[in-house]
Formats: structure tokens, C-alpha cells, sequence
């Protein structure tokens, strides 16, 4: 059987992303996304818990999140979860879970710094122009009456 694996998240940025360049010359650009969760405990008292999830976008997704966001930005990521294992320089074996950029929106109000980019921003263009071929854009119907849910 097959696997599965995909991730939604959103929330703001922890950190300014990092771009860097692999040998063979991609771009992959590493961040950290805060993400609140607000409950209620045993007592009926409202908590609030964060979960910081680290993130890598590669080629022009790393490129565009790198132009355009900073610490304090808020996104909405999608992507699938990789985990990998490495030995740290301490020498001690360790393991990381990251979610792998496959899509993401840039969320909340415009950026203060006189940027003009807006709030609704998405990467499913730029992902559409990297896929399809130079010469071909098909703009088919979708007839919502075919979907399954």
C-alpha cells in the first residue's frame, strides 16, 4: 500500500528565513513557524500552547519566501512531513521532523517595511508556471456536481 503524508499549518514566522544554495546549485530556504493551540485545561482555566514547526521550501518557493517574508509574517504551509536522522557534532544520534514546502499564502496585513505585497499572495501561480509547459495553458471547467465529497 501506499503512503501518505501532508501537512496544514499556519502561523507566523519565529525567525528571518535562511536561503541557501545545495552543491549542485538548488536553493532551499529553512524557517520556523510558531503555531498557538487554545484550550481549555481540567479545571475549565483557557491555556495556550505553541508548537514550533520547522519548515524548507526548495527552488522558487525558497526563493519567494525568502524575498518576501521576516520574522513575525504570517503563512499558511502546506507540504508533506520528512523526517530524517543525523549525528549531532556532540556525537549523539538525533532525529527531526520538518514539513517540505509544497504550497503556501502569506496570511494577515500588509508589511509595514513600504512593501507592497499583498496579504493574499499565493505560491499556486508561480507552482502552475514551474509545471506546465511553456506553451500550453488549459483553463478547464470544473463541474463541482463530479466531486466525490
Amino acid at each position: 500500500m501506499r503512503g501518505f503524508s501532508k501537512a496544514i499549518i499556519t502561523g507566523n514566522l519565529t525567525r528571518d528565513p535562511e536561503l541557501r544554495t545545495t552543491p549542485n546549485g538548488a536553493s532551499v530556504c529553512s524557517f520556523s513557524v510558531a503555531v498557538n493551540r487554545v484550550y481549555k485545561d481540567a479545571n475549565g482555566e483557557q491555556k495556550e500552547d505553541v508548537s514550533f514547526i520547522d519548515c524548507s521550501a526548495w527552488n522558487k518557493l525558497g526563493e519567494m519566501i525568502n524575498q518576501y517574508a521576516k520574522k513575525g509574517t504570517g503563512v499558511l504551509v502546506s507540504g508533506r512531513l520528512d523526517q530524517r536522522s543525523f549525528e549531532g557534532k556532540d556525537g549523539v544520534r538525533r532525529s527531526r521532523t520538518e514539513i517540505v514546502v509544497e504550497d503556501f499564502n502569506f496570511t494577515g496585513g500588509p508589511r509595514n517595511d513600504n512593501d507592497s505585497s499583498s496579504s493574499n499572495f499565493s505560491a499556486t501561480n508561480v507552482i502552475d508556471d514551474i509545471n506546465a509547459p511553456e506553451a500550453a495553458e488549459a483553463t478547464e471547467e470544473v463541474d463541482l456536481s463530479e466531486i466525490p465529497f
